[in-house]
Protein backbone atom coordinates (compact mmCIF):
# COMPACT_ATOMS: atom_id res chain seq x y z
CA UNK A 1 0.00 0.00 0.00
CA UNK A 2 1.15 3.75 -0.91
CA UNK A 3 2.94 5.82 2.29
CA UNK A 4 0.38 8.50 3.65
CA UNK A 5 2.21 11.76 4.62
CA UNK A 6 1.87 12.56 7.95
CA UNK A 7 -1.10 15.57 8.81
CA UNK A 8 -2.87 16.46 12.18
CA UNK A 9 -4.98 14.40 13.69
CA UNK A 10 -8.59 15.44 15.18
CA UNK A 11 -8.43 17.52 18.30
CA UNK A 12 -11.65 15.74 20.11
CA UNK A 13 -13.62 17.78 22.71
CA UNK A 14 -14.67 14.70 25.92
CA UNK A 15 -17.22 14.91 28.22
CA UNK A 16 -18.34 13.02 30.66
CA UNK A 17 -18.93 8.98 29.92
CA UNK A 18 -16.89 9.08 26.85
CA UNK A 19 -19.01 11.09 24.43
CA UNK A 20 -17.12 12.86 22.33
CA UNK A 21 -19.29 16.03 20.46
CA UNK A 22 -16.68 18.55 19.05
CA UNK A 23 -14.20 18.24 16.68
CA UNK A 24 -11.63 20.59 15.36
CA UNK A 25 -8.62 20.08 12.89
CA UNK A 26 -9.64 17.16 11.35
CA UNK A 27 -7.69 15.59 8.44
CA UNK A 28 -6.27 12.20 7.58
CA UNK A 29 -3.20 11.10 9.98
CA UNK A 30 -0.25 9.39 8.63
CA UNK A 31 -2.46 6.66 7.88
CA UNK A 32 -5.30 8.49 6.26
CA UNK A 33 -7.54 7.56 8.63
CA UNK A 34 -8.93 10.71 10.83
CA UNK A 35 -11.84 10.63 8.68
CA UNK A 36 -14.41 10.89 11.49
CA UNK A 37 -15.90 14.16 12.91
CA UNK A 38 -17.49 12.74 16.38
CA UNK A 39 -17.21 9.60 17.57
CA UNK A 40 -18.91 7.38 21.10
CA UNK A 41 -16.08 5.92 22.29
CA UNK A 42 -18.41 3.91 24.42
CA UNK A 43 -20.84 2.68 21.55
CA UNK A 44 -18.93 -0.50 20.32
CA UNK A 45 -16.93 -2.31 23.04
CA UNK A 46 -15.35 -5.68 21.98
CA UNK A 47 -17.49 -8.05 21.00
CA UNK A 48 -20.68 -5.60 21.43
CA UNK A 49 -23.71 -5.92 18.86
CA UNK A 50 -25.83 -3.37 17.49
CA UNK A 51 -29.31 -2.81 18.97
CA UNK A 52 -32.70 -1.51 17.12
CA UNK A 53 -35.13 -3.40 15.12
CA UNK A 54 -34.29 -6.27 12.95
CA UNK A 55 -35.64 -7.24 9.84
CA UNK A 56 -36.09 -11.22 9.73
CA UNK A 57 -33.40 -12.28 7.03
CA UNK A 58 -34.12 -13.53 4.03
CA UNK A 59 -33.24 -16.69 2.80
CA UNK A 60 -31.35 -15.61 -0.42
CA UNK A 61 -29.32 -13.86 2.00
CA UNK A 62 -25.44 -14.87 1.33
CA UNK A 63 -23.95 -11.78 2.17
CA UNK A 64 -23.49 -9.24 5.49
CA UNK A 65 -21.67 -6.30 6.94
CA UNK A 66 -21.74 -8.41 11.20
CA UNK A 67 -23.44 -6.73 13.52
CA UNK A 68 -21.01 -7.49 16.40
CA UNK A 69 -17.99 -5.90 17.02
CA UNK A 70 -14.50 -5.79 18.54
CA UNK A 71 -10.82 -5.78 17.44
CA UNK A 72 -8.37 -7.26 15.03
CA UNK A 73 -8.04 -10.29 16.70
CA UNK A 74 -10.60 -12.72 14.77
CA UNK A 75 -8.80 -16.13 15.93
CA UNK A 76 -7.34 -15.86 12.45
CA UNK A 77 -9.51 -16.85 9.59
CA UNK A 78 -11.04 -19.95 11.24
CA UNK A 79 -12.51 -17.51 13.85
CA UNK A 80 -13.64 -14.93 11.42
CA UNK A 81 -15.51 -17.91 9.44
CA UNK A 82 -17.18 -19.40 12.90
CA UNK A 83 -17.83 -16.03 13.37
CA UNK A 84 -19.80 -15.41 10.00
CA UNK A 85 -21.71 -18.85 10.39
CA UNK A 86 -22.93 -18.01 13.82
CA UNK A 87 -24.62 -14.90 13.24
CA UNK A 88 -26.01 -16.34 9.77
CA UNK A 89 -27.62 -18.83 11.75
CA UNK A 90 -28.75 -17.01 14.65
CA UNK A 91 -30.30 -15.01 11.81
CA UNK A 92 -32.25 -17.91 10.60
CA UNK A 93 -30.11 -19.05 7.46
CA UNK A 94 -28.77 -22.13 7.81
CA UNK A 95 -27.14 -24.55 5.84
CA UNK A 96 -24.78 -22.88 3.78
CA UNK A 97 -21.20 -22.30 4.71
CA UNK A 98 -19.69 -18.91 5.02
CA UNK A 99 -16.50 -17.19 4.99
CA UNK A 100 -15.09 -13.65 5.97
CA UNK A 101 -13.46 -11.23 3.39
CA UNK A 102 -10.33 -11.07 4.65
CA UNK A 103 -6.71 -11.44 3.29
CA UNK A 104 -3.78 -12.66 4.88
CA UNK A 105 -0.13 -12.04 4.70
CA UNK A 106 1.02 -15.70 5.83
CA UNK A 107 4.19 -17.09 7.43
CA UNK A 108 5.11 -20.63 7.32
CA UNK A 109 2.21 -20.80 4.67
CA UNK A 110 1.30 -19.47 2.06
CA UNK A 111 -1.18 -16.43 2.44
CA UNK A 112 -4.34 -16.61 1.37
CA UNK A 113 -6.65 -13.44 -0.67
CA UNK A 114 -9.90 -12.67 0.18
CA UNK A 115 -11.41 -13.18 -3.35
CA UNK A 116 -10.29 -16.56 -3.61
CA UNK A 117 -12.25 -17.71 -0.73
CA UNK A 118 -15.64 -16.42 -0.75
CA UNK A 119 -16.90 -18.47 -3.52
CA UNK A 120 -18.17 -17.54 -7.10
CA UNK A 121 -21.63 -15.53 -6.46
CA UNK A 122 -24.27 -14.25 -7.15
CA UNK A 123 -24.28 -12.79 -3.52
CA UNK A 124 -27.29 -11.27 -2.01
CA UNK A 125 -27.75 -8.98 1.01
CA UNK A 126 -30.50 -10.19 3.81
CA UNK A 127 -33.58 -8.24 2.47
CA UNK A 128 -32.27 -10.47 -1.08
CA UNK A 129 -31.64 -7.07 -2.74
CA UNK A 130 -28.19 -8.41 -5.03
CA UNK A 131 -24.71 -7.21 -4.29
CA UNK A 132 -22.59 -8.65 -7.13
CA UNK A 133 -23.16 -11.23 -9.65
CA UNK A 134 -19.85 -12.82 -9.10
CA UNK A 135 -16.30 -12.09 -8.39
CA UNK A 136 -15.35 -9.55 -10.74
CA UNK A 137 -18.57 -7.70 -10.76
CA UNK A 138 -17.95 -7.61 -6.88
CA UNK A 139 -14.57 -6.06 -7.66
CA UNK A 140 -16.14 -3.32 -10.11
CA UNK A 141 -16.25 -0.11 -8.22
CA UNK A 142 -19.03 0.81 -10.70
CA UNK A 143 -20.41 -2.07 -10.91
CA UNK A 144 -20.97 -3.39 -7.21
CA UNK A 145 -24.32 -2.61 -5.63
CA UNK A 146 -22.69 -1.94 -1.87
CA UNK A 147 -23.70 1.35 -0.32
CA UNK A 148 -24.82 2.51 3.07
CA UNK A 149 -28.45 1.00 1.92
CA UNK A 150 -27.34 -2.14 0.46
CA UNK A 151 -24.28 -3.43 2.95
CA UNK A 152 -26.64 -4.54 5.63
CA UNK A 153 -25.77 -7.01 8.57
CA UNK A 154 -27.45 -10.12 8.94
CA UNK A 155 -29.98 -8.43 10.88
CA UNK A 156 -31.12 -6.16 8.55
CA UNK A 157 -29.85 -2.88 9.59
CA UNK A 158 -28.05 -0.16 8.32
CA UNK A 159 -24.31 0.44 9.52
CA UNK A 160 -23.26 3.78 10.51
CA UNK A 161 -21.47 5.72 7.84
CA UNK A 162 -19.33 8.98 8.06
CA UNK A 163 -22.15 11.45 8.32
CA UNK A 164 -23.96 9.14 11.66
CA UNK A 165 -22.57 9.56 15.07
CA UNK A 166 -20.61 7.19 15.85
CA UNK A 167 -18.82 6.60 12.43
CA UNK A 168 -18.56 3.06 11.61
CA UNK A 169 -18.45 2.93 8.42
CA UNK A 170 -14.29 1.18 8.55
CA UNK A 171 -14.71 -2.38 7.60
CA UNK A 172 -11.45 -5.12 8.33
CA UNK A 173 -10.59 -6.48 4.80
CA UNK A 174 -6.67 -6.61 4.74
CA UNK A 175 -7.22 -6.39 1.35
CA UNK A 176 -6.21 -4.25 -2.28
CA UNK A 177 -8.73 -3.15 -4.20
CA UNK A 178 -8.42 -6.37 -6.06
CA UNK A 179 -9.10 -8.84 -3.38
CA UNK A 180 -5.58 -9.74 -2.75
CA UNK A 181 -3.54 -9.13 0.27
CA UNK A 182 -2.73 -6.10 1.23
CA UNK A 183 1.16 -6.82 3.15
CA UNK A 184 1.15 -6.47 6.59
CA UNK A 185 -1.83 -4.87 7.11
CA UNK A 186 -3.56 -7.35 8.07
CA UNK A 187 -3.67 -7.63 12.40
CA UNK A 188 -0.85 -10.40 12.12
CA UNK A 189 -3.27 -12.34 9.94
CA UNK A 190 -6.30 -11.41 12.37
CA UNK A 191 -4.43 -12.68 15.50
CA UNK A 192 -3.58 -9.48 17.47
CA UNK A 193 -5.08 -6.73 18.73
CA UNK A 194 -1.91 -4.71 19.72
CA UNK A 195 -1.52 -0.94 17.53
CA UNK A 196 1.68 -2.01 16.32
CA UNK A 197 0.08 -3.83 13.98
CA UNK A 198 -2.65 -2.31 11.39
CA UNK A 199 -5.46 -3.45 8.91
CA UNK A 200 -6.62 -2.00 6.30
CA UNK A 201 -10.03 -1.13 5.99
CA UNK A 202 -12.88 -1.08 3.46
CA UNK A 203 -16.01 2.34 3.54
CA UNK A 204 -18.95 -0.09 3.22
CA UNK A 205 -20.64 3.94 2.83
CA UNK A 206 -18.21 4.78 -0.26
CA UNK A 207 -17.32 7.80 1.80
CA UNK A 208 -14.80 9.34 3.47
CA UNK A 209 -11.01 9.70 3.67
CA UNK A 210 -7.75 7.88 2.46
CA UNK A 211 -6.17 6.50 -0.18
CA UNK A 212 -9.40 5.20 -1.93
CA UNK A 213 -12.17 6.40 -0.23
CA UNK A 214 -14.92 5.46 -2.56
CA UNK A 215 -13.47 1.67 -2.21
CA UNK A 216 -15.95 -0.84 -0.02
CA UNK A 217 -11.98 -3.18 1.01
CA UNK A 218 -9.33 -0.83 0.66
CA UNK A 219 -10.07 2.62 1.33
CA UNK A 220 -7.04 2.59 4.11
CA UNK A 221 -5.04 1.45 7.20
CA UNK A 222 -6.36 1.43 10.85
CA UNK A 223 -4.27 3.39 13.56
CA UNK A 224 -3.76 -0.10 14.94
CA UNK A 225 -5.56 -3.30 16.03
CA UNK A 226 -6.95 -2.40 19.03
CA UNK A 227 -10.88 -2.23 19.33
CA UNK A 228 -10.52 1.33 20.69
CA UNK A 229 -8.01 2.15 17.39
CA UNK A 230 -10.07 0.93 15.20
CA UNK A 231 -13.29 2.91 16.85
CA UNK A 232 -10.82 6.16 16.87
CA UNK A 233 -10.22 5.49 12.59
CA UNK A 234 -13.82 5.19 12.53
CA UNK A 235 -14.68 1.24 12.76
CA UNK A 236 -15.91 -1.02 15.25
CA UNK A 237 -13.75 -4.18 14.22
CA UNK A 238 -16.59 -5.35 11.72
CA UNK A 239 -16.28 -8.04 9.22
CA UNK A 240 -17.77 -8.94 5.61
CA UNK A 241 -19.46 -12.27 5.36
CA UNK A 242 -20.08 -13.85 2.08
CA UNK A 243 -21.84 -17.62 1.48
CA UNK A 244 -19.30 -19.80 -0.30
CA UNK A 245 -21.79 -21.12 -3.14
Amino acid sequence: MAQRSATPRCLLIALAGGLLLGASGCSSDSQGTADLAVQDLTAAPDGAADQGVTSPASPMMSFFISSDTGSGNLGGLAGADARCTRLAEAAGVVGKKWAAYLSTRGGATPGVNARDRIGKGPWYNSMGVKIADDVAGLHNMAAVNLNKQTALTEKGQVVNGRSDTPNQHDILTGSELDGTVTMNSTCGDWTTDADTATATLGHHDRDGGGTNPMSWNSAHASRGCSAQALILTGGAGRIYCFAVQ
